[in-house]
C-alpha cells in the first residue's frame, strides 16, 4: 500500500487524513507501518487522497 507516500506527495499531514477520514490516527500510523487495512478504510483513505483504489493499494514489491 502507497498510503504514506501518496500522502506525502499531496503535502497532508496525519492529523489533517484523520479530519478528513473520521480514521484514528493510531491506525493510519498502523496502516502506513504494515501495509494493510480494511476495504472500508482504505475506501475512505482512497477518497480523502482523491485516488483510486488501485493506486492506494499497489504493491510496491
Amino acid at each position: 500500500m502507497e498510503l504514506k507516500e501518496i500522502r506525502m506527495s499531496k503535502k497532508i499531514s496525519v492529523p489533517q487524513l484523520v479530519e478528513l477520514t473520521g480514521i484514528s490516527r493510531r491506525t493510519i500510523q498502523d496502516i502506513e507501518k504494515r501495509g494493510d487495512c480494511l476495504v472500508s478504510n482504505a475506501k475512505k483513505l482512497a477518497k480523502a487522497l482523491d485516488v483510486s483504489l488501485d493506486v492506494l493499494c499497489a504493491d510496491d514489491e
